[in-house]
């Protein structure tokens, strides 16, 4: 079913254009050429400040429970998820549909074979008593290996780029992505509100876990599953870079200053949107000085960087005292 049946009943051609017309209307407040005076700047802002809401929400847990390998593999992934896609769409969805409802087709294809890919990892870990870094690289490399066999097959650019697949472009989101990530937030953040305790604990001690009869398992898989959603929805808005960047750096950012759980959460979180929203405007003031238009995601993940090295500093500082 694609996402516009989905989504439809809640977000309706009237609330679309209400979301429009309120960004435009924020916009034309503003002198002309400037920031907030372009209605595609308001519209990035809105989805990374979403992206980075999810995906700091759940940050500290990847970095903490050692499974920055684990989300990295299923952005990578997601290139196997979204070959399959296009070649179901090209072979049997074509003739019937426009090339324009591509996405709305491909995406909840790629979100199953990403929670597929997350539990299949999950389950041979389990079964088969293999270090994860080593399941990790079986998956990584079927599911790389299974995106090159269709290579060649993905010949319509126009549908699918592999390089904004990659690195993406936050200035080119549409309103009703920006609901769709809204959605997306809504629904980590009311999960993790449930969940997060107990993941939290199950994740750093799952033998005292299980004494006290929390379903270990069933959390982490659980955890696996939430993952997969949020990479494979937010990557193809912000793209496989920035999605990585933002699950992991911002996490190992905070460890290095915070000095519980509970500040490490939302320090991540704090950074995350931060460095997305502080990204985005830098990207635009050095197109604006310079004439050169640097990638906004890349702009992000250097800044995002930038203070992580920064945090091992003060980190030592901190220690020290």
């Amino acid at each position: 079913m694609p996402l516009e049946l989905v989504f439809n009943p809640l977000f309706g051609a009237s609330e679309i254009h209400w979301l429009d017309q309120a960004l435009n209307s924020i916009a034309s407040n503003f002198s002309e050429g400037s920031f907030f005076n372009q209605v595609f700047n308001l519209r990035a802002m809105i989805a990374l400040a979403l992206v980075s809401l999810t995906c700091g929400a759940v940050g500290s847990m990847v970095v903490g429970s050692r499974m920055a390998f684990f989300s990295d593999a299923l952005a990578h992934c997601a290139f196997a998820g979204v070959s399959l896609g296009y070649v179901v769409f090209e072979l049997f969805i074509l003739g019937a549909r426009p090339k324009t409802e591509f996405w709305e087709w491909v995406t909840p294809m790629m979100v199953v074979f990403g929670v597929a890919v997350g539990a299949g990892i999950a389950y041979v870990r389990g079964k088969t008593g293999l270090a994860s870094d080593t399941v990790i690289g079986v998956f990584f490399a079927f599911s790389l290996g299974f995106a090159a066999m269709l290579k060649n097959i993905i010949n319509d650019r126009s549908v699918f780029s592999l390089e904004d697949f990659l690195f993406g472009d936050p200035l080119f989101v549409s309103s009703p992505e920006i609901l769709y990530i809204a959605v997306l937030a809504v629904f980590t953040w009311v999960f993790l509100f449930f969940f997060y305790n107990r993941m939290v604990f199950s994740s750093f001690n799952g033998s005292l876990a299980m004494s006290r009869r929390y379903p270990v398992a069933l959390l982490y898989y659980l955890f696996v599953i939430l993952l997969a959603l949020i990479v494979n929805l937010c990557l193809r808005y912000v793209g496989v870079l920035l999605i990585n960047a933002l699950l992991i750096v911002p996490a190992a950012t905070a460890f290095n200053l915070g000095r519980n759980l509970r500040e490490v959460f939302w320090m991540t979180v704090l950074l995350s949107v931060f460095v997305c929203i502080a990204g985005l405007g830098a990207s635009w003031e050095l197109q604006v000085r310079s004439g050169v238009r640097f990638g906004v995601s890349g702009t992000i993940v250097m800044l995002g960087v930038v203070l992580f090295f920064c945090s091992m500093v003060i980190g030592k500082f901190k220690t020290a005292s």
